[in-house]
């Protein structure tokens, strides 16, 4: 009983946020921008929680189950990805415009701009998609183990997931997400370094994991090196680079801090606590996947965990933060692609002299039709993948379409609009076309062909399509001042 009422009064405290901050939206850059009002420590903290969501939580984690130690190093294309960001934050900031296709369409014109809309919408409604799914197994998990006949199945779970996610996102914008953001990643630093130890002692230290380990048939879980291949590496580490090297959400973050100064940083406090939390959660997850054996839970290990292996109140605790960083990433996710499409396209296209309260209210409605689409994607999406494959794939939709675009918008003076809308194309057919076209791929690239993930030919492609068509295409442009 006590995992329910915890759980149910911090969803309580987080609407209850929602409910006081939903006063203050008066215009589409409070609802989009805070205001422009987000001090460091809240930037980090709501940068944070929406950066650790279901691809690491439950991503990274599930893939730690099955490899062990060498996942260690998938939090090393994000890590780097932030790294550069610091070099980036400021001028964001004083850039002054609302979203990343504003950016590329300001230096590249309309049809990049659309273009980078619909790649943006495309992955950040997968991204969602798995969060759902990901809030749906929590809720399933704590009911069925605290009631011997479960109330619904793990289908209406994700329903009820779904709904407060969509309802919660539409109360306030960015305004309640950034301190409910700043709120849960406090919490999720404190059970993980509390939870990490008493795993630790409960699975017996290394000497008991490496048992643990041969009697599972699993002894390459203690190992860091040689389990991964170069290929590898790069399919699993080059997603995430491209992703927050680009990420809409931490440009969006950017553009909502006090200044420039402020923005970087946050980004620099970042790259720190961002790597103490990943190697946390999958730390624990690999110390965890030594003491539990079936492998139909592997994909929620540390929910298990957290359920199974730590005293009732932390356990409580640590299930309360998997499902505030569920929220806090997809609440971020839903306002992102409902802001664009509203500054890029409705004011843009449809009706440039709406008031603000009308663009509000806009807002939410497409926070609802948004959200609705992406619960639709998750039950395609459901049964054919897991939540490690689809962060990867969502990453890389943006990462490769978007991403060169947006950098070279900003540092690369010779790049003209015919390079960007080459680019972001070239991006996005090699994505969506990579797995349906087998015989293509592997005619040119041969046997490596099933040893690569669409993210290298991708990104190799988009950059290189969009350097050759600048060059060949000069005009008189100058990258954002």
């Amino acid at each position: 009983m006590i995992y329910l009422t915890i759980i149910s009064l911090y969803l309580i405290v987080l609407i209850g946020i929602g409910v006081v901050k939903s006063r203050k939206i008066k215009s589409q850059s409070d609802f989009a921008l805070a205001g422009r009002s987000l001090t460091p420590w809240i930037l980090v903290g709501t940068m944070l929680a929406t950066w650790i969501g279901t691809g690491s939580i439950l991503g990274n984690a599930g893939k730690t189950y099955e490899i062990g130690m060498a996942a260690l190093m998938l939090p090393l294309g994000s890590i780097l990805g932030i790294a550069l960001l610091t070099r980036i934050a400021g001028k964001v900031r004083n850039v002054n415009k609302f979203t990343v296709p504003e950016i590329i369409g300001d230096r590249y014109g309309s049809i990049a701009r659309n273009l980078s809309v619909f790649a943006l919408v495309s992955a950040y409604m997968v991204i969602v998609s798995y969060q759902y799914n990901a809030g749906g197994a929590v809720i399933y998990t704590v009911f069925s183990n605290q009631i011997q006949s479960p109330l619904f199945t793990i289908e209406t779970a994700t329903i009820i997931a779904a709904i407060f996610i969509i309802s919660y996102t539409m109360l306030a914008g960015l305004l309640s997400v950034a301190f409910t953001d700043a709120a849960n990643g406090i919490l999720m630093t404190v059970s993980l370094i509390i939870a990490f130890p008493i795993l630790w002692i409960k699975a017996g230290g290394l000497n008991g994991m490496q048992i643990a380990f041969e009697a599972l048939d699993k002894s390459s879980n203690m190992q860091f090196f040689s389990v991964f291949s170069t290929f590898d590496i790069i399919n699993f580490c080059l997603p995430p680079f491209l992703l927050v090297l680009g990420d809409a959400n931490m440009y969006q973050r950017f553009s909502a801090s006090k200044n420039h100064q402020s923005a970087t940083k946050a980004t620099i406090i970042l790259i720190f606590v961002v790597l103490i939390i990943e190697l946390l959660i999958i730390a624990s997850s690999w110390v965890a996947s030594s003491l539990i054996v079936d492998d139909e839970v592997g994909k929620y290990i540390l929910i298990y965990a957290a359920y199974d292996l730590l005293p009732a109140i932390l356990g409580a605790m640590m299930l309360a933060t998997i499902v505030g960083i569920i929220i806090s990433t997809a609440d971020s996710f839903l306002l992102i692609p409902a802001n664009t499409l509203i500054k890029d396209i409705y004011l843009t296209y449809i009706n440039r002299n709406v008031s603000e309260k009308k663009i509000v209210r806009l807002s939410r409605i497409l926070v609802l039709i948004l959200g609705i689409i992406a619960y639709v994607v998750s039950i395609g999406f459901s049964k054919s993948a897991g939540f490690f494959e689809r962060a990867l794939y969502a990453y890389t939709i943006y990462g490769v379409s978007i991403t060169p675009t947006l950098l070279a918008a900003l540092f690369w003076k010779k790049s003209t609009k015919e390079g960007a809308v080459s680019s972001i194309l070239s991006g996005i057919i090699i994505t969506f076309l990579w797995k349906d076209f087998p015989i293509l791929w592997e005619w040119l690239l041969g046997e490596h062909y099933r040893s690569l993930d669409e993210v290298l030919p991708a990104i190799l492609v988009s950059s290189f399509v969009l350097f050759i068509v600048s060059i060949f295409t000069q005009k008189k442009e100058s990258a954002i001042k």
